[in-house]
C-alpha cells in the first residue's frame, strides 16, 4: 500500500516546480522586451566627460529615443549620441579583466538595457547643421551662422568668464547629403566637428552613426529632468540653397 503521506509531498513538489517555471518564464519575457524596447526605442548611457558642459555633466546618465527620429529626422539643436564614425575616440586603455561572475552580471544587465557599459565607444554631441547647411564661424560678435543666419548660443554655451565667442576655432563648411556637424556645448573643451576636419569624412557624422536623440536626464536624483534641444534658436534658418 502507497503511503498515503507521499502524495501531499509529491504534489507540493509539482506546484513548487511550476511556480518555478512560472517565474522563469516571467523573467525571460521581461528580458526580451527590455532587450526590444533597448534596441529599439529607448536606450540609457552615462556622460563620460565633460564636452557637453552645461547640458550634461560628467556621470550623468541619459535616456535616449531611438524610435522617433526614424520617422521625424533629426532637428538642428537636437542634443544626440552617436558612435564613432572613425577616428574621434582615442586608443583607449582596455579595463581590467572582471571576474567571470561579474563580466556576466554585466552582460545581462547591458542585454536588457539597465547597464551602459557601451557608453564609452559612443559620443553625444549637439546638432548644429544638416544636410546642405553652409555653417561658418564665426561672425563679428562671435556668432555661428547656419546659411547666412546668425545663431545665438549663449543661452547654453558653456564659454570661459568674458569670452562671448561660440568657436574660438574658425570654419566654414558646407554639411554633405547624409551627415550633420555637430559641437559640444563646452566648446573650448570639445574635440567635436571642428577638430576632425582632416579626417577623410571632414568631420561630418553620417546620419547612419546616430543612435538617437538625448530626452531624458535619469541620474543623478537631483538633475532628473529634460534635455532641451533649444530649438527656438534655429527658428530664423532659411532653408540651405
Amino acid at each position: 500500500m502507497a503511503d498515503s503521506s507521499s502524495a501531499p509531498a509529491a504534489k507540493r513538489r509539482r506546484g513548487f516546480l511550476v511556480f518555478l517555471r512560472d517565474v522563469l518564464v516571467i523573467i525571460i519575457i521581461a528580458a526580451l522586451v527590455s532587450f526590444v524596447v533597448k534596441t529599439f526605442v529607448v536606450r540609457s548611457f552615462y556622460i563620460p566627460s565633460a564636452s557637453m558642459e552645461r547640458t550634461l555633466l560628467v556621470n550623468d546618465r541619459i535616456l535616449v529615443d531611438e524610435l522617433t527620429p526614424r520617422w521625424t529626422g533629426y532637428e538642428r539643436g537636437d542634443v544626440v549620441v552617436f558612435k564613432d564614425p572613425g577616428g574621434w575616440l582615442d586608443a583607449q586603455v582596455q579595463p581590467p579583466a572582471q571576474p567571470p561572475l561579474l563580466e556576466a552580471v554585466d552582460w545581462v544587465l547591458n542585454f536588457i538595457g539597465v547597464s551602459a557599459t557601451d557608453s564609452q565607444d559612443h559620443l553625444v554631441k549637439r546638432v548644429i547643421g544638416l544636410p546642405g547647411d553652409r555653417v561658418v564661424c564665426c561672425n563679428a560678435l562671435g556668432q555661428i551662422t547656419i546659411n547666412g543666419a546668425p545663431i545665438d548660443e549663449l543661452s547654453y554655451l558653456n564659454l570661459p568668464e568674458g569670452d562671448t565667442a561660440a568657436s574660438n576655432d574658425p570654419f566654414d563648411v558646407v554639411v554633405p547629403e547624409g551627415a550633420v556637424w555637430l559641437m559640444g556645448d563646452n566648446r573650448d573643451r570639445s574635440r567635436d566637428s571642428r577638430a576632425h576636419q582632416d579626417l577623410p569624412s571632414g568631420g561630418f557624422v553620417p546620419m547612419e552613426n546616430i543612435v538617437g536623440k538625448s530626452f531624458l536626464t535619469t541620474w543623478p536624483l537631483d538633475r532628473v529632468g529634460t534635455i532641451d534641444g533649444h530649438h527656438e534658436l534655429f527658428n530664423g534658418v532659411p532653408a540651405p540653397e
